[in-house]
């Protein structure tokens, strides 16, 4: 969440800012006319007690001389119920900016490059180079297909569309990769944890996925509760409305769950596959800083999720988000992009951002910094998703005949 009192003292300044992500500037312009309302509510208010305090003084000189007090009484009785209407003005007024403010985007960093979509992204470099086949490479549904490794219409009937069932050699992978991950990001310092995959509207709002995505999440039905769309939810909300200590920071954690998300507005795309589906594992990193610490544990988590790819001889590149596709919390962001020699592209395998203080305010996490409380910086990153790095897998490491190698890395996972 933004800082709603840097808005009113700078609003010009945050309206620049903005303009980088794109969005429909009005809202600020609501804001604006909401804190001009809450002025003259809180001076009117500011009035009418001194009004009060005055009249109580003259009606205590009355009712100490015996002097005629009944309208001097109705006076204080009108004014009192004066100031409780406009407290409750000033607090209805109050709780519209605060919702206003729980829908607007985080700033984007001042390193942030400009551009409007993900075209405009700024590609930062590669890391391995795409093996040459000697053949048309297929796509990783073919090679499911061939391998029987990944069930498409059971998967669809035991649920809906853009659901999947994996079997044999897949699901062992599948396993296998999550403990790979898990492994190597416990090498790097991150605490395993297990938490709850519902999640309840509190946690969700102090991530930013509530009010605004409310559309893309499964609810639910009859209970305050969500299935989450990603670990960053739990494991940053773990700290909400706590204050930890400066000697606990930075707090790194990483957690192995299912996601699950409705992808709606996504129609038609990516349908044939795994790519994008409704459920799908993901190993998570967060981390909880101080504001100092979070520039070098940003590049610590891009390099943890390059070295994973990179330990699966998986060619990657590293990408820029632009302002323009740069997600709701995000005030930075880079993309891992891994290649698809079936696709014949690179695709997002890992995104991992810095929100700075706007998830922190929105969960009111907090450290202890000598005597006063201060906001954290909260980081969050993929490590990997697992579906889409069994899709890499099966299509940089596929032989003509359609059989899929093994990278040796994973070997001692599946007892190979």
């Amino acid at each position: 969440m933004i800082d709603l009192k840097y808005i009113e003292k700078n609003f010009d300044e945050a309206a620049n800012r903005l303009k980088k992500k794109g969005i429909d500037l009005s809202i600020l312009d609501e804001i604006k006319e909401l804190f001009l309302q809450l002025k003259e509510a809180k001076k009117a208010y500011e009035d009418k007690r001194a009004e009060q305090k005055s009249l109580s003084k003259e009606f205590g000189v009355y009712k100490a001389q015996g002097k005629d007090i009944s309208e001097l009484k109705s006076k204080l009785d009108d004014l009192k119920s004066e100031i409780t209407l406009l407290e409750q003005t000033s607090k209805e007024i109050e709780d519209k900016l605060w919702q206003k403010a729980l829908i607007i985007p985080n700033f984007p960093d001042d390193s942030v490059p400009e551009g409007e979509n993900e075209d405009d992204n700024v590609e930062i470099k590669r890391v391995l180079e795409p093996k040459e086949f000697s053949f048309k490479p297929k796509e990783h549904w073919e090679l499911a297909q061939i391998n029987n490794w990944i069930d498409f219409e059971r998967g669809v009937k035991l649920a809906k569309s853009r659901f999947s069932l994996l079997k044999n050699e897949a699901a062992k992978l599948e396993r296998a990769l999550i403990n790979f991950f898990l492994d190597y990001n416990a090498s790097k310092g991150f605490l395993e944890v297990t938490p709850p995959i519902l999640n309840n509207s509190k946690m969700l709002q102090g991530t930013g996925q509530l009010p605004k995505f409310e559309e893309d999440l499964f609810k639910i039905e009859g209970e305050d509760l969500y299935l989450i769309p990603t670990a960053e939810v739990p494991l940053t909300n773990i700290f909400n409305d706590e204050i930890l200590l400066e000697s606990e920071l930075p707090m790194l954690l990483t957690a192995a769950t299912p996601c699950f998300r409705k992808e709606a507005g996504s129609a038609g795309r990516d349908t044939r596959g795994i790519i994008r589906q409704h459920q799908f594992d993901k190993v998570e990193m967060v981390a909880i800083t101080k504001p100092e610490q979070s520039d070098e544990i940003f590049n610590m988590m891009v390099d943890t999720a390059s070295e994973l790819l990179t330990k699966l001889k998986l060619p990657h590149r590293l990408v820029e988000l632009c302002g323009g596709d740069l997600g709701f919390s995000a005030a930075r962001t880079i993309d891992l992009e891994v290649w698809l020699p079936g696709q014949n592209q690179y695709r997002e395998i890992s995104s991992v951002s810095t929100t700075k203080d706007f998830q922190a305010r929105r969960a009111k996490i907090r450290y202890k910094d000598g005597k006063k409380n201060q906001l954290v910086h909260t980081l969050n990153g993929s490590a990997l998703a697992v579906g889409r790095t069994l899709v890499a897998i099966m299509e940089n490491y596929q032989n003509e005949d359609g059989t899929i190698d093994i990278p040796e890395v994973l070997k001692p996972y599946l007892n190979r």
